[in-house]
């Protein structure tokens, strides 16, 4: 997991688990959004109370693998990173994992950089670029 620099903490729930007693497969994507939000957070590109209008992204392609089943009590946690910024786009990457960095899941995400007040697409923002790139470098 040392490919990911940044890890939130995912609170399993009584309901997100289904009749098969694990956690159902459309929470994972939550889960995705959840440490999105909060690395963006992290880098600076949001902040808590902000409107969802000014995020600036949509989603517009998902892909996930299943590994494992999350039962109720077990500790996870999401691993998310920027793997590729594109002109308008860029591609995140998640890892769920639990204790003893045990791998649940992972997928990943295109996520578009998009003005809600005019609907169009914009570009990646520089300032953006460059807090992600400096923090996926290390520097």
């Amino acid at each position: 997991m040392s490919e990911f620099k940044f890890f939130h903490p995912i609170e399993i729930r009584y309901g997100d688990l289904d009749p098969q007693d694990h956690v159902n497969n459309s929470r994972y994507l939550t889960f995705f959004e959840e440490g999105r939000i909060n690395y963006m957070i992290h880098l600076g590109l949001f902040e808590k109370g902000q409107s969802f209008m000014s995020i600036g992204i949509i989603l517009a392609d998902a892909h996930l693998t299943f590994k494992e089943p999350i039962h109720f009590g077990q500790k996870a946690k999401v691993g998310v990173r920027i793997s590729k910024l594109g002109n308008k786009s860029m591609t995140s990457e998640y890892v769920v994992v639990g204790e003893n960095e045990r791998e649940f899941a992972s997928g990943s995400c295109v996520l578009v950089t998009f003005d809600y007040r005019t609907r169009q697409t914009i570009p990646v923002p520089d300032d953006w670029r460059d807090k992600i790139t400096q923090f996926e470098n290390g520097g």
